[in-house]
């Protein structure tokens, strides 16, 4: 798993001597090699991490604008949530988890959770104000984090969680409620629904455009390469 893997990688590579099976410490080159494959490793977690929640946060926007105001409010039953609520819950999870990260609880003494599954009294734009002021939140802590936060411990309603966990804890929560916003939205749409993804009986088209474009895009970059030198004897009217 990755946080197992990446927590495990900080506390050998930085705080344990490396040992050759004969018992010596290996070169500090090899050692240094280590770090830096290690260092590599967690900056491309943090990366993937940032760039997946800007899809799916855009997945979500992508799938909001296709509703109308009635139906960002509207609840399909009774024990239901609507599209407003879950933007919402979203937001005020973010707010909460994602201020002062790496110092304070996740689960802020301020946050009225209850408040966020209620939205009788709000507009949408201020419902989309708070999802915007939420999500800031969160890229400004991920981007601010360093390499050795990655080993550190936060706390989630009293409970230790590594940051890796808590970051894919993050991710997971954001990313099944933003499904249901999807599942609201294609159903409210119907046939008008504007896919997000391949379109339903498309696979195999669009496999095909995809290789013809990657077919295109190899003959382009064949026409830069230097040719390779002639093993042959030079044309005598060179």
């Amino acid at each position: 798993m990755w946080f197992l893997t990446i927590r495990y990688s900080l506390l050998t590579i930085h705080y344990f001597p490396i040992k050759r099976s004969s018992g010596q410490s290996i070169s500090w080159q090899v050692r240094r090699v280590l770090i830096n494959m290690n260092e590599q490793i967690i900056q491309n977690y943090l990366s993937e991490t940032i760039e997946s929640f800007r899809s799916y946060k855009k997945l979500a926007e992508k799938a909001m604008a296709q509703v109308t105001g009635e139906e960002f409010f509207r609840a399909i039953d009774a024990e239901a949530n609507s599209i407003a609520v879950i933007v919402k819950h979203i937001a005020g999870n973010l707010h909460s988890r994602w201020t002062d990260f790496l110092t304070t609880d996740g689960e802020k003494p301020d946050r009225n959770r209850d408040s966020e599954f209620i939205a009788e009294s709000d507009t949408r734009e201020s419902v989309l104000e708070f999802w915007e002021a939420g999500w800031k939140i969160l890229f400004d802590s991920l981007e601010s984090l360093k390499i050795e936060d990655l080993g550190k411990t936060v706390k989630i309603r009293g409970e230790d969680y590594t940051v890796v966990k808590a970051i894919n804890r993050s991710l997971a929560h954001a990313a099944s409620h933003i499904g249901q916003i999807m599942f609201l939205a294609k159903h409210f749409r119907v046939a008008d629904w504007k896919t997000l993804s391949i379109p339903k009986n498309k696979s195999a088209e669009f496999n095909l455009d995809l290789a013809e474009k990657q077919k295109v895009e190899t003959e382009k970059l064949s026409r830069f390469e230097v040719p390779p030198e002639s093993s042959g004897q030079a044309n005598s009217g060179e």
